[in-house]
């Protein structure tokens, strides 16, 4: 099984490894002449039918590490000849593969726009076939090969996402039967997890050296819960050279992250989500923290993990209120993304590897080009501006943290003016079992209040996140605070 570098042209597939086997030099010495000599006597049709034989015979040559050329994935035939090795797609931008293929005599890149269609064209086709997703960067292959060796050794199906920001890179694994695959970020693995996750999945990690079970649920997410695995860290003698697994959904996440953060200055941690929510939200990103009385997520850092494991068969124990609750934030991720994922999202898409593989991408990429919520960052707080300030109100016990989203998603396209969608999305909600309503005895004026909290604040102003369509989501909105109350005490008096 061989690595396999797929890519448009200028992606780097034959420089991302020492000795990547290329096949366009390959064919080049078939053809001998160059591609570019071939291409214009012959065609694109005629290359294509000489190209595919010298790709199928690299394919089956036993290189450890193969580069194809950017079309060569067109072929049905080398598609499913890919089957039976690991695909990397190395992603890169129209300006950084315009930059390198003009003027280099390619045959396809004389014309900038036609170059930049082709490359959209193509894209879908590279996702659909790839197993791991590398973002452009200098020299990403190589740091993430240790992950794709590992990749190519987990339960076939697997996927890997390289998630790339200033603060760290680390691995996204998402697929089946993964809880016991971890990657091995320190000597010693020390696990946090709560009663309810600890009872189905703990049994799975199988090389925890001490295990830490707190009391499941967002009132437990406090300083004091904090201070408790801080003090038992220390009592059973973790060092720096361990790490700490976050077995469980977001509140586990959350607050193991943070004591990660902050424990002897930082130690690494491995996310292993269990919930929706976490599955496709909150376990990427490196934000971690711990509630107050005052509000959500008030205290925390912003530390980046060693690896995330999604292993989808956990979201087969969930209750299913907590199923339904996550699926607030895959609408969410989905409206933000638009395109294909909206469009599965809104024809009743169950929520399976692809869905979670795709919030996961879409989460990856804002925050690759924005850590820490100075910009696109603050788009996926769609709808939680008034969702946290639901919790915040309700004491953290009444609605789940989808539950609250789901109606701080209402609530923001309302604000927006997208009644269609409004619609829509309410009655995408209801089929879920998600709440569409608050309860009568919340104060729509509380709420509101609880708003002006929010950690994204500017002096007084109290920014929002708004949709005009799905994919075409602002962040930085500013909301006459009347019409924030009209839009909260809608959701009391339907």
């Amino acid at each position: 099984m061989a690595l396999v570098f797929v890519g448009f042209m200028g992606a780097g597939k034959s420089s991302a490894l020492d000795d990547v086997l290329d096949t366009d030099a390959l064919v080049e010495d078939q053809l001998e002449m160059s591609i570019a000599a071939f291409f214009a006597v012959y065609g694109e049709r005629r290359f294509r039918q000489r190209e595919e034989p010298v790709v199928l015979r690299a394919l089956r040559s036993g290189a450890p590490a193969i580069a194809l050329g950017g079309g060569s994935v067109l072929s049905e035939t080398v598609r499913a000849a890919l089957r039976e090795h690991t695909v990397v797609w190395l992603d890169v931008s129209d300006e950084t593969a315009w930059q390198r293929a003009a003027g280099d005599e390619r045959p396809l890149a004389d014309d900038r726009d036609a170059f930049c269609a082709l490359h959209a064209e193509r894209r879908p086709l590279y996702a659909s076939i790839a197993d791991a997703y590398l973002p452009e960067g200098d020299r990403v292959a190589r740091r993430a090969e240790p992950a794709l060796r590992a990749l190519a050794a987990a339960p076939r199906g697997t996927k890997l996402v390289w998630a790339a920001t200033a603060g760290g890179e680390y691995p996204v694994f998402v697929g089946r039967g993964l809880v016991g695959g971890l990657p091995r970020p320190g000597r010693r693995a020390f696990v946090v997890t709560d009663a309810n996750v600890g009872a189905l999945h703990g049994a799975g990690l199988r090389d925890a050296h001490h295990t830490i079970t707190i009391a499941a649920g967002e009132e437990h997410k406090t300083l004091a819960v904090a201070e408790t695995v801080w003090r038992e860290l220390a009592t059973r003698g973790m060092g720096r050279d361990d790490h700490l697994v976050a077995l469980g959904g977001g509140v586990v996440g959350d607050l193991a992250g943070f004591c990660a953060a902050t424990y002897q200055r930082g130690v690494p941690i491995v996310q292993v989500p269990t919930t929706v929510v976490a599955q496709v939200d909150s376990a990427y990103g490196g934000k971690t923290g711990i509630d107050l009385p005052e509000a959500k997520n008030y205290v925390g850092a912003y530390h980046q993990p060693a690896a995330v494991i999604t292993d989808v068969d956990t979201l087969a124990t969930l209750p299913a209120a907590e199923h339904a609750a996550g699926y607030a934030e895959v609408l969410k991720t989905a409206l933000i993304a638009g395109d294909d994922l909206w469009e599965r999202v809104a024809a009743g898409a169950a929520v399976d590897e692809r869905v979670v593989l795709d919030c996961a991408r879409t989460k990856i990429a804002i925050v690759a080009s924005d850590e820490r919520d100075g910009a696109a960052r603050q788009l996926l707080n769609l709808g939680h501006t008034v969702g946290h300030a639901i919790e915040t109100v309700t004491g953290y016990r009444r609605y789940r943290h989808g539950e609250a989203v789901a109606l701080g998603l209402l609530a923001a396209l309302r604000l927006g003016g997208t009644d269609a969608l409004r619609s829509q999305v309410a009655q995408l909600l209801a089929a879920t079992d998600l709440p569409t309503t608050l309860d009568a005895d919340v104060d729509p004026e509380a709420v509101v209040a609880a708003t002006k909290l929010d950690k994204k604040r500017v002096g007084d102003e109290v920014p929002f996140v708004l949709v005009r369509e799905p994919g075409d989501v602002r962040f930085g909105q500013r909301v006459p605070a009347a019409d924030v109350l009209a839009a909260v005490a809608e959701l009391t008096a339907s």
